[in-house]
């Protein structure tokens, strides 16, 4: 581990299933180390079980963590991953494989994956709207937005339009 700050996901057992399954999601990704029980001083892991697994996206180090069942029920919406796309080509293929394999689409541009993290898939044209001069055309954009699941490039456009 080498970055100053590191995102930490926790998973009861799929630790090292999540950091592969990440890699194979996104473009610019890197398998980091995986550390495993010694058998001494982990209580709920018998020797040689994954603890944590790292994996770099886009630069961003994830390690992801068995710590078995969470007290509180993680993960929750209040933290998601945001993934800013070029195009609707783009917003699609992170959106197909986010919702894959029991992942679940949610309201305006974000999806839980498999394992129940959200991510916002948003397209650079949202914003450039959104934060655009032009407030009615935000206005638009934001109520167009706000009607969809997945983001459609061309209907916000549209939206700006008028």
């Amino acid at each position: 581990m080498q970055n100053k700050i590191s995102t930490w996901l926790w998973f009861e057992t799929e630790a090292e299933e999540a950091a592969r399954f990440y890699a194979s999601v996104f473009r610019r990704t890197e398998l980091g180390e995986v550390a495993r029980a010694s058998g001494g001083g982990e209580p709920y892991m018998q020797e040689g079980q994954v603890i944590t697994a790292e994996v770099t996206i886009e630069g961003q180090q994830f390690v992801c963590l068995n710590g078995g069942k969470h007290p509180e029920g993680i993960p929750n919406d209040s933290v998601s991953f945001q993934i800013l796309c070029a195009d609707q080509a783009e917003v699609d293929e992170y959106w197909n494989k986010l919702a894959a394999d029991g992942g679940r689409e949610v309201q305006c541009g974000w999806v839980k994956d498999k394992y129940g993290f959200a991510w916002q898939i948003v397209p650079e044209v949202l914003y450039r709207y959104m934060n655009g001069p032009d407030r009615e055309a935000a206005t638009r954009v934001t109520a167009a937005m706000m009607k969809m699941v997945k983001l459609d490039v061309a209907e916000l456009e549209a939206a700006a339009r008028g």
